[in-house]
């Protein structure tokens, strides 16, 4: 803090100023630079104050629409909402709750009218709002007293068509006894991310308060309980999004996934939710530069499926899958650059340069002026005319793509090329300079049915001692043209991910 604070008497007149600004309706970042106290300092007090994390203190707006405009339902795996959506009640004043486009649009693909909706982490209502407006019966639970009586005020509206009251209470996660066992027809929740916005004053269970690894342990038994409760076939919607702490990503989507996988779960769908709060100018793009990170700009919203019938091993051993390799070596020299680098973990680029664009920003901003290779996988079902030369020369770069998967692989093919993949890496890793970096492209492939996350799978195998994550970025195409194409059951895959990892110094 600044030394504007001295001129309160104490503390408490000083948190009294703040809240009376709150009330006019100052920002944050206002009050932040006229009292000389961080946005975390003003949320905590907020928090502590009123009982729950939010941003404006003023009562509820008036009602002007039931529904939004122009609604369309998403047809593929990148969700982008530029408005976060303010029929009814909705508002963002709850600090990180979710756009009422996410579950209007799960509601409507994934339930029927009459159906019963499970949200287990309620926050301010938005998915309890939307059930009453689409004829679903909700159940919604909060750990936090103060966010139920909110989400109460926020469902007193009247509709003139048929409807169910969703029912509210303070309840935890991790502890659905109040439920039959296959009970539920949908589960469609926006959990808190491990310690980042924290939703209460360290109220006991108040998972926003764990750090990640009790974050995860405790997200075990929401999961476990999310399978007893849900009907068979039905789908269990969780929006998720990563971590940075130390210069590292903490792959917290992925970890959260893979928790939801074990309890039983199958995956239907990973769709990738933009987010449009990231500044990619200013301040920001120059930083973004100098220090060599990336602004999150996603989260994963992951649809799983209680399966009808309960899957076996799926990931046999697969012998004799070969590839063919063909390795680049270039040198980038120290005037070519693109006009403009990327500084989210957003990248969307014309379909025609995508391949390009993805190149000439990891170069600009991983090569640092030196050598790198790109090693291109090709899938082949025969050893003939087989020739690989490696490159054994020093690099800052190395840049590991994979063409064959555009064609959804074999799980044959798929296994194979992780298996390749970890021993490349394997090998390559002594040619990379300390401080260069790995960086791979993947993408999400459909077998049958359902997914096959094949960044996650990347992550849980690349398990060297000299790898540190540093980003996961998204890129996909600027424009995606469906031609009239309705994915009335699966949403058209068309996100792919760059895997980034630093060799530590």
């Amino acid at each position: 803090m600044s030394n504007q604070k001295l001129t309160f008497r104490n503390k408490k007149e000083l948190q009294e100023a703040i809240l009376k600004e709150k009330f006019k309706g100052t920002s944050d970042v206002e009050i932040g630079r006229k009292y000389g106290v961080t946005l975390r300092y003003i949320e905590k007090l907020i928090t502590k104050t009123y009982g729950l994390n939010i941003s404006s203190l003023k009562s509820s707006k008036k009602i002007k629409k039931l529904h939004p405009e122009n609604y369309k339902e998403e047809q593929t795996t990148l969700w982008s909402f530029k408005k976060r959506g303010d029929w009814v009640t909705h508002s963002g004043e709850y600090r990180g709750n979710w756009s009422p486009y996410i579950p209007r649009n799960i509601i409507l693909k994934y339930s029927n009218p009459g159906d019963l909706v499970l949200d287990y982490f309620c926050g301010a209502g938005t998915t309890a709002i939307e059930c009453k407006l689409l004829e679903r019966r909700c159940i919604a639970i909060d750990i936090n007293e103060k966010a139920i009586e909110l989400a109460k005020q926020k469902l007193n509206f009247e509709i003139n068509f048929k409807h169910y009251e969703p029912e509210l209470m303070v309840g935890d996660a991790r502890d659905l006894s109040f439920l039959l066992d296959n009970s539920v027809d949908l589960i469609c929740s926006h959990p808190p991310y491990a310690n980042i916005i924290r939703y209460t004053n360290s109220k006991p269970g108040d998972l926003s308060c764990y750090d990640v690894d009790d974050f995860l342990e405790e997200m075990n038994k929401v999961a476990r309980e999310s399978f007893r409760v849900l009907k068979l076939g039905k789908k269990c919607a969780i929006l998720i999004g990563d971590l940075r702490r130390k210069k590292s990503i903490i792959p917290l989507g992925f970890r959260v996934m893979d928790i939801y996988l074990k309890a039983g779960f199958e995956l239907k769908e990973i769709i990738i939710k933009r987010q449009h709060n990231c500044k990619t100018t200013g301040f920001w793009y120059k930083n973004s530069i100098k220090y060599n990170f990336l602004l999150i700009a996603h989260e994963y919203l992951l649809i799983f499926e209680k399966p009808e019938i309960l899957a076996f091993s799926k990931h046999e051993e697969i012998k004799n899958c070969e590839f063919n390799l063909d390795y680049k070596l270039k040198k980038i020299l120290l005037d070519q650059n693109i006009e403009k680098l990327e500084t989210t973990t957003v990248w969307l680029f014309p379909k025609e340069s995508l391949e390009t664009k993805i190149e000439m920003n990891l170069i600009s901003r991983y090569s640092k002026g030196g050598y790198y290779t790109i090693i291109s996988f090709t899938h082949r079902k025969n050893r003939e005319n087989s020739s690989i030369k490696r490159v054994r020369k020093s690099k800052n770069l190395l840049f590991i793509k994979f063409p064959f998967m555009e064609k959804n692989p074999s799980p044959e093919a798929i296994e194979g090329y992780l298996k390749e993949l970890e021993k490349i890496v394997s090998l390559e890793l002594s040619f990379i300079k300390k401080g260069g970096f790995l960086a791979i492209q993947a993408k999400d492939v459909r077998i049958g049915k359902y997914v096959e996350p094949i960044a996650k799978r990347i992550i849980d195998s690349l398990t060297f001692d000299s790898l540190s994550l540093k980003e996961i970025i998204i890129v996909a195409p600027a424009f995606t043209d469906l031609n009239n194409e309705i994915y009335l059951d699966n949403l058209k895959i068309v996100h792919q991910y760059i895997i980034v990892y630093e060799v530590k110094e």
